[in-house]
């Protein structure tokens, strides 16, 4: 098994998230749930493609991490 990152970000109305480590691999949803469910399937759509196109599928590779800001920056 391997374990993607993924980065869900908000929209104007709805959420989207996109795999780093596999470019072109997206999905939307109206919440954060329907949309990393939406993401998983399209992860594993994304891969299978990739194997009948005799592409390597990558390693993840991505690192993903959160950097504290003092609030009076912000």
């Amino acid at each position: 098994m391997k374990k993607y990152a993924i980065v869900v970000e908000r929209a104007e109305r709805n959420y989207a998230a996109y795999v780093p480590d596999l470019p072109g691999c997206v999905a939307t949803g109206v919440t954060v749930e329907e949309t990393e469910r939406h993401l998983r399937e399209a992860i594993e759509l994304h891969i299978e493609g990739m194997r009948e196109d005799g592409l390597e599928v990558p390693d993840p590779s991505s690192i993903v991490d959160y950097l504290e800001i003092a609030g009076g920056l912000l």
